[in-house]
């Protein structure tokens, strides 16, 4: 078959095209060192700080170190299989991760990849986000004002959350923290019927930062069990995983929230916890030879956790509204809230709720000591009925618990002590609540309030739970139509007060005959 000169000139031009477009710009380096984790690299002189780095044989890493000589990098994988005089390429492309509705209902690493068993997650590259953003200005965003509730009365009733608050939850181990985002997470699943479509659908994202699998895997069971892990996303990265994983895993997770918050949609976000986080950090950063400070911290470790929770916020109107709210978590040694990391986070939280050993131990569960917890937001994230059943509730109770410490000494009593320690220890046995049973708004209030007017006063203490239980019940068979108005209204007004006074003198008249 003869060509024709032109012909020839046509096929070489479209392939030459071809070639170029499928042509892929990278720098060329060598390791110099490699070892935990961590590689130092020579020759990449136009990589970009938090560039991904393709090792080979499927390894990547993070460049973290621009050193005049050498770039100092993270490895996402195992060291074993990247070796001296290996050659390093950059990629063009800072560190992403996939993000969308698509990612709810599965447990991911920190890059994204299920790690679920459910088969691999379809996305595509508009749903690529870097995992380092730039937080909301302060005109981009709004005042925080709508309650994020949590189901749990001592929290939403002395503590409030409100969407786009950071709030820190803090306390030694064993004393309830992950079980307190469970419930707050279970929670949602009233904003929208569990269907993470619906707009509504508060989205929860669940960060697990050096955890043991087990740990993990036991939150995600539980999340199953209870109808919230459809509109959850669990991001893991437990103990086992490199220390690069591991810090990397909070940003990861606050990009997912974030691509949510700025669609309009609410999320909200527990990091758990942010000491680990830290810890993993220390370990990099060593590791690469940035110099120690404090505890043997680098400097920055205040920004890792500031640039973290500054992306948590109530975005405004002319942004789309949406909100993500932040639950950071932080561990204590022995109840010491002054030590470097949790005086960091308090610093850049708005409040904290403080779980205390010997409050848990002695059966108050959740163990939250009001005395320290503060919530920096107050009353503007409530409802207006719960915000007027609960103002003096505070302060009864830090009253109760000085009268009480006085009490123990076996002294004569007035009239007006004993009654406030009445008072007080049936407000403080209104407050116990088992786990993973949130209760709706409404019904705190009306519990509350039956508390709070004195009609318990009566009631034996072994058998305020009882009463609660019942009364409750008694209420949505009989006065489901209180409920809804509290619900709807969300004000508290003389006439559901003198309803709420008729229907609990009437249901406590029974119960103690």
């Amino acid at each position: 078959m003869d060509l024709k000169p032109s012909e020839v000139a046509t096929v070489l031009k479209s392939e030459i095209e071809g070639f170029a477009g499928r042509m892929q710009k990278s720098s060329v380096g060598t390791v110099l060192m490699v070892g935990d984790g961590t590689a130092r690299v020579h020759g990449l002189d136009d990589c970009m700080m938090n560039e991904m780095l393709d090792f080979g044989n499927g390894i990547l890493g993070v460049a973290l170190n621009l050193e005049e000589d050498n770039v100092g990098a993270v490895l996402l994988g195992s060291d074993a299989k990247v070796k001296e005089g290996d050659t390093v390429r950059t990629t063009g492309r800072v560190i992403s991760v996939p993000t969308g509705l698509q990612m709810c209902g599965r447990v991911v690493d920190a890059l994204g990849r299920a790690v679920d068993g459910k088969g691999e997650i379809k996305v595509g590259p508009n749903d690529l986000r870097p995992i380092e953003g730039r937080s909301p200005s302060v005109p981009e965003r709004q005042p925080v004002k709508e309650p994020l509730q949590t189901g749990i009365k001592a929290i939403d009733s002395m503590i409030p959350i409100g969407r786009g608050q950071r709030e820190l939850i803090i306390g030694d181990r064993g004393t309830g923290k992950t079980a307190l985002i469970v419930d707050t997470f279970i929670n949602q699943k009233s904003t929208g019927g569990g269907d993470p479509k619906n707009p509504n659908q508060v989205i929860c994202i669940y960060v697990a930062v050096g955890q043991k699998q087990s740990t993990v895997k036991a939150v995600v069971d539980k999340l199953e069990k209870y109808g919230a892990l459809p509109y959850t996303i669990v991001v893991s990265a437990p103990a086992s995983a490199e220390a690069a994983m591991q810090f990397l895993s909070c940003y990861a997770g606050a990009s997912m929230g974030e691509r949510l918050r700025d669609e309009g949609r609410h999320v909200v976000i527990a990091y758990d916890d942010l000491y680990k986080q830290a810890v993993a950090y220390r370990q990099v950063l060593l590791l690469l030879r940035r110099p120690p400070g404090r505890e043997a911290f680098p400097g920055d470790v205040f920004n890792l956790h500031s640039r973290l929770l500054e992306r948590a916020a109530k975005l405004s109107k002319e942004k789309g509204g949406g909100s993500m709210t932040a639950l950071p978590v932080v561990e204590t040694q022995e109840g010491d809230v002054s030590a470097y990391i949790p005086t960091n986070v308090i610093s850049i939280t708005d409040g904290q709720i403080f779980l205390e050993s010997s409050l848990f131990n002695a059966g108050q569960r959740p163990g939250v000591n009001a005395g320290i917890s503060v919530s920096r937001v107050g009353g503007s994230a409530q409802i207006g009925a719960m915000k007027k059943i609960s103002g003096g509730l505070r302060i009864q109770l830090a009253q109760f618990r000085e009268l009480a410490a006085f009490a123990q000494f076996g002294s004569d009593l007035d009239k007006a002590t004993q009654q406030a320690i009445t008072r007080g220890q049936r407000m403080t046995e209104l407050l116990k609540q088992p786990e993973f049973q949130p209760v709706p708004v409404e019904e705190q209030i009306v519990s509350l309030y039956a508390g709070s007017s004195g009609a318990l006063d009566t009631v034996p203490l072994n058998r305020v739970g009882e009463f609660e239980k019942k009364y409750l019940a008694f209420v949505r068979a009989n006065h489901a139509d209180l409920l809804e108005k509290i619900r709807t209204d969300k004000k508290w007004t003389d006439d559901i007060q003198k309803k709420c006074d008729e229907i609990c003198a009437k249901f406590r008249a029974e119960f103690l005959a």
